[in-house]
């Protein structure tokens, strides 16, 4: 509109998907998120969250409800149920009062969970002769950790 260029001739465009949302520090969110690229959480989020990258909620984020993702780092607080295809780490000063899926799992020392673990063997994996590696299901059921 001012100088001829469109959208599109600017500089440091960024293409849909690739691209991190942020909810910051001192906001406050009701609704359900869906998103194709990577999510961070600082602030408050009361609803479900349903993205195809990574989620992270960092050490000030409260979320009350349900994380779906490819991946999540937990920093902050969450009430609900967390299911990723891959990685699922809670970090040190996290607290989760809800159930898991994942197929793989790290938690330290300083963070607190409290609920079910359900691990799965992440999408079907080929063996070296090309037939479909059989599905491995691992399976905690009632954990409760809690380090001080």
């Amino acid at each position: 509109m001012f100088n001829g260029k469109t959208k599109s001739d600017m500089p440091g465009d960024v293409s849909v998907g690739t691209s991190t949302s942020l909810i910051g520090a001192g906001t406050t969110m009701k609704g359900d998120i869906t998103s194709n690229g990577d999510l961070r959480i600082d602030g408050t989020l009361v609803g479900n969250i349903h993205c195809s990258a990574k989620v992270v909620i960092g050490a000030g984020g409260v979320v009350q409800g349900d994380i779906n993702g490819q991946q999540a780092d937990i920093m902050g607080k969450v009430t609900g149920t967390i299911k990723v295809k891959d990685l699922l780490q809670l970090k040190g000063g996290s607290h989760l009062n809800g159930n898991i899926q994942a197929a793989k799992l790290q938690i330290e020392p300083q963070a607190n969970f409290n609920g079910e673990c359900h691990m799965t063997a992440p999408a079907v994996e080929h063996s070296s002769n090309g037939k479909a590696a059989p599905e491995i299901k691992r399976e905690i059921k009632h954990a409760e950790v809690a380090a001080g």
